[in-house]
């Protein structure tokens, strides 16, 4: 992102003065507290931590107060402390199969081992705004279901064991570390998914729409979306085996899209995938149809200029960090580059005049 230039530091610090006092508010409102946010305005804190990418609820909390609630300036935040984090390690992959679920669901088989699980969702409110929550009063809290412990099965085995969809792709090489190089295309999958997974989630979500609605030749139905926490292990060379160093919420979203084959493909089902921090369910669903969208090449189809097709136009607009800076530089000071266009425009116009003036 870009910095501020040098000077006026006596102004400078007198704004920092009054942006902390507009942070605060009135002072007769008792002032928020990181519990309060990280509990209450989780969605929020979510957000933050995938597209920051940092699994810190108090952190993403402090990020959220800080930033005012602007959640783009609070994963600026979040990202850019990450960077003073040491590197102690890399931890095995999770297996979501293992997930402890909170919430699972499948829009293509109504009956499915281990259940459909609704969790905590906003699908079936009714959208009206409760004032009963405006009265702040203790709300009645309703017996929690605990989660479903064990292996859970991915829905699209079952159709993967017919040979009706794509086996999933595997690659046991080592995947780039997108937050420690720059990205190059052409990206291969692991690293799109990174870039689209740390993605501004609106600009994600218009991609996805745009491909439901003809711009990117695919048709998806949610194969199964799971919400829930994974066990994070670490090999410790010393000991010779891996432990687990704590876990993490996920969502996954699996989509299972339609395809007619091409000259290197058989027709079959293709898959979808999405991937990302806390309950996000909106983000994974969209990233899922996005990278689909961004398969046609390895799947053999036509590319038929749909935006969400197009892998420097998705990856390079993306990350709302950058978008965010090179937006908000043009508000600071251009003055010697606006006068130069001025005195172009002014020369411009003097030269149409005399030409104007010479054709009477």
């Amino acid at each position: 992102m870009y910095v501020a230039v040098k000077g006026g530091e006596r102004a400078i610090d007198n704004a920092h003065a009054w942006l902390a006092e507009e942070r605060r508010g009135d002072t007769a409102v008792a002032e928020l507290t990181l519990p309060q946010i990280r509990e209450q305005l989780k969605l929020a804190v979510n957000r933050v931590m995938a597209e920051g990418s940092l699994f810190d609820p108090d952190l993403a909390a402090l990020a959220i107060k800080q930033a005012r609630g602007d959640l783009i300036e609070a994963i600026f935040l979040i990202r850019a402390y990450r960077t003073t984090l040491p590197r102690l390690g890399t931890s095995l992959p999770v297996d979501t199969a293992d997930m402890a679920v909170d919430r699972r669901i499948s829009a293509t088989f109504k009956d499915l081992p281990g259940g459909q699980v609704l969790g905590p969702t906003f699908d079936y409110t009714h959208r009206l705004l409760d004032f009963a929550l405006a009265a702040e009063g203790e709300a009645p809290v309703a017996a929690k279901a605990p989660a479903t412990l064990g292996p859970v099965p991915h829905v699209t085995a079952f159709l993967n064991r017919d040979g009706l969809i794509e086996d999933a792709p595997r690659d046991d090489t080592q995947p780039a570390d997108l937050t420690r190089t720059p990205l190059e295309l052409p990206a291969d999958r692991p690293l799109r998914l990174q870039a689209i997974t740390r993605g501004d989630e609106g600009f994600i979500l218009s991609m996805a729409y745009s491909t439901q609605r003809g711009y990117g030749r695919t048709h998806a139905f949610v194969g199964e979306l799971r919400i829930g926490r994974v066990a994070v292990e670490m090999e410790i060379p010393e000991l010779g085996f891996a432990v687990e160093i704590g876990e993490v919420e996920l969502t996954e979203c699996e989509t299972v899209n339609q395809f007619k084959g091409s000259k290197t493909e058989p027709p079959q089902f293709t898959r979808g995938y999405g991937l990302v921090f806390g309950q996000t369910e909106r983000k994974a669903i969209a990233m899922s149809l996005v990278d689909r969208a961004l398969r046609w090449k390895e799947l053999g189809e036509d590319h038929i200029g749909a935006p969400a097709q197009d892998e420097e136009f998705v990856l390079y607009h993306c990350d709302n960090i950058q978008a965010t800076g090179f937006l908000e530089h043009i508000k600071l000071p251009h003055y010697v580059d606006f006068q130069s266009e001025l005195e172009l425009v002014r020369r411009l116009r003097a030269e149409a005049m005399t030409m104007q003036e010479a054709a009477e």
